[in-house]
């Protein structure tokens, strides 16, 4: 995990509770929080000591330190007033009110009443309007720290994505209508400010691009992919230098993600498709690039990349089938869902003109799928998880002959018309594994709902 998430954890027990049974208690469960990658600043045993030294150094530790979440972790029986006076310091952050068990012991169950602590919190944390995730552990069952963990990656995220930005030139590519956004409810829900700027900027910068930086580009990155045909020194030079322009714009804004006017923007007006622009952005830099002003797309790529540290490849609608669907690109794929090698060659579609097409194999396996979706007011999250297989033989028709070979997959879902009568766009997003568990939860704390 390359940026954890800073956790307070609070261990809580009651003061006639033998104090080195808590500290052990206390001790483990921090243990398989820390396992998880989490950053812990740990204070415990906090107890409803009469002179309420415990609550207070607790709350005095906790400030030393800026967290992106509070563990309450109770550790057996504690009054309730002795966990509110630590938490409601600490109204702003997301809290995981997390109960141990007990455990046996020579033939016989020993407990600490640890769920009698828990269920006098539950209730008056939701009556109070804490963001609040409950977990319990059982005895004889393995430990929620994941679960927990998975909470506080979550808050994390939520975090980041408060203070994220996305750069776009122009906007509304083709005059589609869902790729379009609400700006005052994006700001409100998520927290991502969506900004624009024009090609004319773009096409400055490029101006001003030396041969020496776009040589430099070409000869570190470019002539590094596998061109199945030679492609002409004009269009590499194209796609270094509106590589840098855009790069530039991007780094000095602090986008995360970027997105382009495609079809009625580069390629109509410039004469040039962005592809390879696309594939230097997410394989240099990393930024999140989708293209076609695809708005609550390149949120959904935030989301995903603030989860797991995965760029949210988009995918195309092409087929659907009574098992699976058929989904793949026409332009592009980042290189870290690259099966092998980076593959490109000159090609062109219909009337555009020809331009460096990545044709590369997309990495198979298990998928999580999804889109941010809003609607009548509500923002929803479209998810669902799959498999993806290598696709059968397919092109596209319009493409010069011989066809290229986009990258695909067939996307193995298991209730499909469920799926595609809810289908919310042309573009969904994947990463790689079981991430379903981390986005439920941060659209927990952002009040997302799920379908």
């Amino acid at each position: 995990m390359t940026n954890p998430p800073t956790v307070a954890f609070a261990g809580f027990g009651e003061i006639n509770t033998p104090r080195e049974i808590l500290v052990r208690k206390c001790d483990k469960a921090a243990a398989a929080l820390a396992a998880q990658g989490l950053k812990l600043h740990s204070v415990y045993p906090v107890t409803d000591d009469p002179d309420e030294n415990d609550t207070a150094n607790a709350v005095a530790e906790f400030k030393k330190t800026e967290f992106d979440v509070m563990v309450l972790c109770i550790a057996g029986w504690i009054p309730s007033h002795a966990v509110i006076k630590v938490a409601q310091e600490f109204r702003h952050l997301p809290v995981v009110l997390w109960g141990l068990c007990g455990w046996e012991e020579d033939g016989r169950l020993i407990t600490t009443a640890d769920q009698a602590g828990t269920s006098a919190l539950r209730k008056t944390l939701s009556d109070m309007g804490y963001t609040f995730r409950y977990v319990y552990d059982i005895v004889g069952l393995p430990s929620h720290a994941p679960l927990v963990a998975d909470y506080c990656v979550a808050a994390r995220a939520a975090k980041t994505l408060r203070r994220s930005r996305v750069g776009m030139m122009g906007y509304r590519d083709m005059n589609l209508y869902g790729t379009l956004y609400d700006g005052p409810s994006l700001k409100r829900v998520v927290g991502t400010e969506i900004e624009t700027f024009e090609m004319l900027e773009v096409q400055q910068r490029y101006q001003a691009v030396t041969e020496d930086e776009k040589n430099e580009i070409i000869e570190k990155h470019i002539k590094k992919w596998r061109f199945l045909r030679e492609a002409e020194s004009d269009s590499l030079q194209k796609a270094a230098g509106y590589y840098i322009a855009v790069r530039d714009i991007a780094l000095s804004r602090g986008y995360g993600a970027i997105s382009l006017k495609d079809v009625d923007g580069m390629k109509k007006l410039l004469g040039y498709p962005p592809a390879p622009v696309f594939m230097l952005l997410a394989n240099i830099d990393r930024f999140c690039v989708v293209p076609e002003n695809d708005s609550l797309g390149c949120v959904t790529q935030l989301i995903i990349k603030a989860l797991t540290g995965q760029c949210g490849c988009y995918l195309e609608f092409y087929e659907f089938f009574s098992d699976r669907v058929l989904a793949g690109v026409p332009d592009f794929i980042p290189a870290e869902v690259t099966d092998g090698e980076i593959t490109v060659m000159p090609a062109a579609f219909g009337e555009l003109s020809q331009g460096i097409l990545n044709v590369s194999a997309l990495k198979k396996g298990q998928i999580t799928m999804c889109r941010l979706v809003y609607t009548e007011g509500r923002y929803y999250m479209h998810m669902i998880l799959c498999e993806g297989v290598a696709p059968r033989r397919w092109e596209e028709a319009g493409w010069t002959q011989p066809a290229p070979r986009l990258p695909g997959l067939e996307i193995l879902i298991d209730g499909v018309e469920s799926f595609t009568q809810n289908v919310a766009s042309q573009h969904y997003f994947i990463c790689y594994g079981d991430h379903t568990g981390r986005i439920k939860e941060l659209c927990g704390i952002l009040g997302i709902d799920l379908y």
